[in-house]
């Protein structure tokens, strides 16, 4: 693939380069500048309700955090790279044409619990990863849902997981999705450490592989590949250095000697205080017709029960604010502005708990007319959970409704 025609950066996202789909992407993939890839997108795993472990999208803003490239196959290469960015927003907006998010590439539960030396006396805490940062306000909206699903999970052990999902939509294509997890799955394990290996194949022949690993108590390394059927689209490597009070992670994403092309990110956290957290994220692409580098700062103010975050660069703003007003509800707030675009979007979510119901209900409405909904409810004594949604898009004067099943 040959780059004939320079590129210029696009703007800058909060946190590029997480292994996922990001909605980062999602203001030029309207605009028709670059392809989503909805396979990649997050999902977190939720106790009990959630029906995946894997978001992921946490992991999540419609600011970029890459590269233009003019020609199609040249945005296509690209997208394959912003669908491991870390940018935050949602991970699939209702109403999109792009296949729902697959929840492949999230972490494992415990892959950015804090530290065990986070939490010492008269030292400030661990900030976390980068690509965390607006996680809080993320699980708050309801993630998209279109057509029937089925979701088959089976614990084969206490390391090994698989997961059937079957998708049937009149909107996207429809796949089927086998899911495989070696991690360690039990909570109450003294062993943390072990490495994840996590793989999924589509019923197109598209493989994803995910490999997490603790090199040390303070050292972790990420590795991911992806390919599209039968071409390989992401190959990423990524190490992260957490002291006590900062966070530093080095990502390189598809490194290519013959074309002389290799994006470089940069992700650096700093706790200023037991409640802020400054840091900053740097972009470089490298090519044989393109060079550029795109900064991004970022902060986030936490107390007990709120949350706000703020990324902004040149290329635009993603701000969140998620407050827990009891044990039951939740709510979140997002703005986000693309200079590229000259658009902003500012969206309100809720998440409201019924323990004794065993019901999870998330809802949102935007400043783009969309209003949704997701309703869990876990069918107690058995091990499945039934998940009901619907989106009206009053603008687009469309409809999408959802039913699906989790079991295990």
């Amino acid at each position: 693939m040959e780059h004939r025609q320079t590129t210029h950066p696009s703007p800058g996202s909060s946190r590029c380069f997480r292994l996922r789909l990001h909605a980062a992407v999602r203001p030029l993939a309207s605009a028709g500048k670059w392809p989503l890839r909805g396979s990649l997108s997050p999902r977190t795993r939720r106790q009990k309700t959630r029906s995946s472990p894997l978001p992921p999208a946490i992991w999540t803003s419609r600011e970029t955090c890459s590269v233009h490239l003019k020609k199609r196959k040249c945005c296509a290469h690209m997208g394959s790279v912003l669908a491991l960015s870390s940018s935050p927003g949602h991970q699939n907006w209702p109403f999109s044409p792009d296949p729902p998010p697959s929840h492949w590439d999230a972490h494992p539960a415990h892959w950015d619990s804090p530290p065990r030396w986070e939490r010492r006396d008269g030292r400030l805490p661990n900030p976390g990863s980068f690509h965390s940062l607006h996680r809080s306000c993320k699980d708050v909206f309801p993630q998209q849902i279109e057509g029937v699903k089925m979701i088959l999970n089976k614990t084969l052990s206490s390391f090994f997981k698989v997961s059937h999902t079957l998708h049937l939509s009149a909107v996207s294509p429809s796949y089927y999705r086998f899911h495989v997890e070696h991690l360690q799955s039990d909570d109450y394990s003294k062993d943390k450490d072990a490495p994840a290996l996590i793989g999924e194949m589509d019923s197109s022949g598209s493989l994803n592989a995910h490999a997490l690993l603790h090199l040390n108590e303070r050292v972790r390394a990420r590795t991911v590949f992806q390919t599209q059927q039968s071409q390989f689209v992401t190959w990423q490597f990524e190490t992260e250095y957490r002291g006590n009070d900062f966070t530093a992670a080095v990502t390189v994403a598809n490194p290519d000697v013959p074309r002389e092309s290799v994006i470089l990110v940069a992700h650096f956290l700093q706790s200023v205080s037991s409640g802020l957290v400054l840091g900053g994220e740097l972009v470089y692409h490298r090519g044989r017709a393109e060079e550029g580098g795109i900064l991004t700062l970022a902060g986030q103010y936490s107390r007990p029960n709120w949350v706000a975050t703020l990324n902004a660069g040149k290329g635009g703003a993603h701000a969140s604010y998620y407050h827990r007003a009891n044990k039951q509800i939740q709510v979140g707030v997002e703005f986000e502005a693309s200079t590229r675009t000259q658009e902003t979007t500012t969206s309100f979510g809720y998440q409201m708990e019924l323990p004794e119901a065993n019901m999870v209900f998330r809802g949102m409405v935007n400043s783009r007319c969309i209003i949704g909904g997701v309703l869990e409810k876990r069918l107690t004594p058995l091990p499945a959970t039934l998940i009901m949604g619907a989106f009206v898009n009053h603008r687009g004067d469309k409809l999408q409704v959802g039913l699906g099943i989790n079991v295990g």
